[in-house]
């Protein structure tokens, strides 16, 4: 008898900074009675209260997955950072969807039913979803590794994971309004212990058309473990989701900026983005303070050269900028700067994931030989 590992459930009526888990001995295919959550979910941080949800008669929904019950290497914060993402998409007027410690069947059954979910709710729908836990990749794709996943060797990755495009391509062929993908998965892993290692970190990998891609770890880079109930990552972007009027993309580079700031460089978040509409999680409200520096000043500062901002304006231009040629810039103009050496480690991952992308995407013997002899 296969045996559900975890339960899909409404969020309505869950606990603050948890997902609900099933039982173990809930049978595959049958009911499962409302279970009581496995552990006292930690408390949320910060303040709750914030500006009024966007969207108006807008359909907004959400899946929100926490994995943390792995038997190899369980993880700390991942069922609470899943918790507080649900929490801050309901409040902005998503229908959540949460659920904790999936196993390969739930996983893929979850995400097929969000799928269904997405087409019936038509095109003027804005689509997230919210992974936690470990996150590998393989061949230059991106899995989501599912609490009952056997990984002895990199060659099982495709068998007992759930590969990311599968369901995000299709998603982007719906055309919403707006498909958020984030995955709270580039780790250090404990997997693949037999035979050629797995590539460490998440997959480079470019947006479909109306659809913006994040990890909380730059591609072929993983994040640290944190030491408090939640992901610096998790926090971020629950913060700056709501801060109001503000576009996915301006959100997510916020969060990039919060994260290296919390993580002291540690941690330096990622997403491609390739949303043309307009949307918001939550309107400004009408009493907020203005931002400390406008949007033209932020833009001036950005399209200044490196050496005319000084060190500490030039690193955060930097990483709002997010490119190769940005990092590139900091560097020459900054080569001493204590830095300096972290920029240098974004700029190797991401010359290697570029690298490595290109030849997935030509795919042929010499592209591969290439690669290898570089």
């Amino acid at each position: 008898m296969t045996r559900t590992l975890g339960l899909i459930v409404t969020l309505g009526a869950l606990a603050i900074g948890g997902l609900v888990a099933a039982q173990n001995s809930t049978p595959s295919g049958q009911n499962a009675a409302a279970p009581a959550p496995s552990a006292a979910p930690a408390p949320a941080p910060g303040p709750q209260a914030g500006p009024p949800p966007a969207g108006g008669g807008q359909k907004r929904i959400a899946l929100v997955v926490g994995n943390s019950g792995y038997q190899t290497a369980p993880l700390k914060t991942a069922a609470n950072d899943a918790g507080l993402i649900a929490q801050t998409l309901q409040a902005a007027g998503f229908d959540v969807v949460g659920a904790r410690d999936l196993d390969q069947e739930s996983m893929r059954r979850a995400l097929r039913d969000f799928l269904d979910k997405a087409q019936a709710s038509g095109p003027d729908t804005a689509a997230f979803i919210y992974l936690s836990g470990y996150g590998v990749q393989y061949e230059g794709e991106n899995y989501f590794v599912p609490i009952d996943a056997k990984l002895a060797r990199a060659a099982d990755v495709p068998v007992e994971t759930v590969r990311m495009s599968d369901y995000t391509r299709p998603l982007a062929g719906m055309n919403l309004k707006a498909d958020i993908v984030v995955l709270d998965g580039g780790r250090a892993n404990p997997f693949a212990k037999s035979g050629p290692p797995l590539a460490g970190g998440l997959a480079l990998v470019d947006a479909e058309p109306g659809t913006l891609i994040a990890f909380n770890a730059a591609p072929g880079t993983v994040a640290p473990d944190g030491d408090g109930p939640y992901g610096a990552y998790a926090q971020a972007l629950a913060e700056m989701i709501r801060d109001g009027g503000l576009q996915p993309v301006d959100i997510f580079n916020r969060v990039r900026l919060r994260v290296n700031e919390t993580t002291k460089g540690a941690e330096v978040p990622w997403q491609s983005a390739n949303i043309k509409s307009s949307f918001v999680f939550f309107e400004r409200a009408a009493d907020a303070p203005p931002p400390p520096v406008s949007v033209q000043q932020a833009a001036e500062v950005r399209s200044r050269p490196m050496r005319e901002i000084g060190p500490q304006d030039a690193y955060a231009a930097a990483l709002e900028r997010d490119t190769l040629q940005g990092y590139t810039d900091f560097v020459a103009a900054y080569p001493d700067d204590p830095m300096s050496p972290r920029v240098r480690a974004i700029i190797a991952a991401r010359r290697e994931a570029l690298t490595w992308r290109r030849t997935r995407i030509t795919d042929t013997p010499p592209a591969y030989w290439s690669y290898l002899r570089r």
